[in-house]
């Protein structure tokens, strides 16, 4: 930063000309600088807030690069850098795409900080994070949202304008930060899309590195990673729609470089670890989380493991949506979402000493029938849960084993809000509630017919709420004795500012699982 030029002079600076380009929240102005716009033009970001440390993202920009970059950071106790934390020096090489993942250790659990990075006579923006808790300690609440599907091309981003608004300790992030997709013909009602997909189908490490950098230039976004640390898992837009495992829906010969590529930039443009950069296509993200003695926070891998869906259209892999008559495959208790080790993972991860079990997972858990008529077999799409029905039974029966006292399953995926009751037999009226449910709408993409879950939603008596037509995040604050949620909802999907409300809230109290309307 030149001598010349004041933090908050800078800052405000800066600011001024991103709102009028983007219509941006005012709150964004600890995301900014006044030089960074050319280095740091992605923003910054932290996440895996554990209680000693977290990991610190950043990625530099500019087509005048070096191979190699010396980048400082800055972790304070205070806003304005006068108590220094921590600090350090990182390396932002070109083969990752001159990212940085610093990773402090040794701080004090349990509290905020800011942090900042420099490189190359520049300096970012500034953002806010936070340890977790002590293990030990006695927590008294926390505070999250829930978001999923933010399709560049099929809205703007006002929800994490509003969310950076809130004050939240963690983000967790289920799925579809990016879509792979070329650009698109979807208009809003007033004409063509306002914004579009840069380049084609990504395929290649440079097409997935562009599509991130896309993303991450908005300001909204870039304000919420700067706000709170956030907890990220992938669904399948980040590689290829409706892959699973090996397979693509293309059935691709190639796909196993497809799927390095973008596991690779995913890695690259996130806040992860060191120790998960990707080898080859294995990036291990599923992991477990304390919040003080208050909450196991478990995240899921729900494609990398995965067996292939059944009954898949011919031709091709990927989802199909039929009747169980017609797929016997959907019984077959071999096949599993998460795969052996991961399922047996989980089985040893859930926490009965604690409170609250939240299961940060990709998809719609709850059944979904999609049969409208009266005594006939039941239509379900395979790319869920529903296909993979003895794999979801199995999770449900090892939680019940454990005797959890809570057990939450969180979700995204099907660009609708969902809050279910969780069964070990969803096809009988009697059978006990063992979990609640809370599955996200998106961010901006688009979904299905609202008409549609109406007719459905007689069908499936477990679903105690079913809006497609919502777009916007969950929020939650968690305490020992319930869960309650809000469901923010974005009025109008293509105004950068637009108004955004609540459109229910829901209680859940200790013992008692099932999601009560408030």
């Amino acid at each position: 930063m030149s001598s010349n030029t004041t933090p908050d002079s800078g800052r405000r600076s800066l600011l001024q000309a991103t709102l009028a380009a983007a219509s941006a929240p005012l709150f964004i102005r600890h995301a900014f600088a006044a030089d960074a716009g050319l280095r740091f033009a992605v923003g910054l970001a932290s996440g895996c807030p554990r209680p000693g440390g977290m990991v610190l993202w950043t990625r530099l920009t500019g087509d005048d690069l070096p191979p190699q970059a010396e980048v400082s950071w800055e972790l304070a106790e205070d806003e304005a850098f006068s108590r220094i934390a921590a600090s350090g020096l990182e390396q932002a090489v070109a083969d990752d795409a001159h990212s940085v993942h610093a990773e402090p250790s040794g701080l004090k659990p349990d509290r905020w900080y800011w942090y900042r990075f420099s490189a190359l006579g520049a300096r970012s923006g500034i953002g806010r994070t936070r340890t977790a808790p002590a293990l030990d300690a006695d927590v008294q609440q926390l505070r999250f949202a829930i978001a999923s599907c933010q399709r560049w091309d099929h809205g703007r981003y006002a929800a994490w304008a509003d969310m950076a608004k809130q004050d939240l300790d963690l983000v967790l992030f289920l799925g579809d930060y990016i879509y792979e997709n070329a650009a698109s013909s979807n208009a809003s009602a007033s004409g063509p899309a306002p914004r579009v997909h840069l380049g084609g189908l990504c395929r290649t490490l440079p097409d997935y590195r562009q599509r991130y950098a896309q993303y991450k230039s908005d300001p909204a976004l870039q304000a919420m990673h700067a706000r709170a640390p956030w907890l990220i898992i992938w669904d399948d837009h980040e590689v290829d729609n409706d892959w699973a495992g090996a397979s693509s829906q293309g059935l691709e010969l190639d796909f196993p470089a497809r799927r390095a590529a973008a596991a690779k930039a995913y890695w690259e443009h996130l806040p992860f670890p060191k120790a998960l950069r990707p080898s080859g296509f294995d990036l291990r993200i599923h992991q477990r989380y304390d919040w003080g003695k208050l909450a196991r926070l478990i995240a899921l891998d729900c494609r990398q493991y995965r067996d292939p869906q059944v009954c898949p259209k011919p031709g091709r892999g990927g989802s199909n949506t039929l009747s169980v008559q017609d797929c016997p495959a959907f019984l077959d208790p071999k096949r599993s979402l998460l795969g052996a080790a991961q399922e047996q993972w989980l089985a040893q991860s859930w926490d009965a000493q604690r409170p609250w079990n939240l299961l940060a997972q990709s998809t719609l858990m709850a059944q979904m029938n999609w049969q409208d008529k009266p005594d006939q077999p039941r239509v379900h799409w395979t790319d869920g849960w529903d296909g993979y029905g003895p794999a979801r039974g199995r999770l449900l029966q090892g939680l019940v084993a454990k005797k959890l006292p809570n057990a939450v399953v969180l979700g995204g995926d099907v660009h609708a809000n969902y809050v279910c009751d969780l069964k070990l037999d969803f096809n009988h009226a009697n059978s006990a509630v063992v979990a609640t449910e809370f599955c996200g709408t998106s961010i901006s993409s688009q979904g299905l017919d609202q008409q549609r879950i109406d007719r459905a939603r007689p069908h499936n008596p477990h679903i105690r709420y079913g809006r497609s037509d919502q777009h916007g995040y969950m929020s939650f604050v968690l305490q020992a004795g319930g869960l309650q949620a809000e469901l923010r909802t974005v009025r109008e999907l293509w105004l950068a500012d637009s108004a955004v409300d609540v459109s229910t809230r829901f209680a859940v109290a200790a013992g008692q699982p099932g999601a009560q309307p408030l």
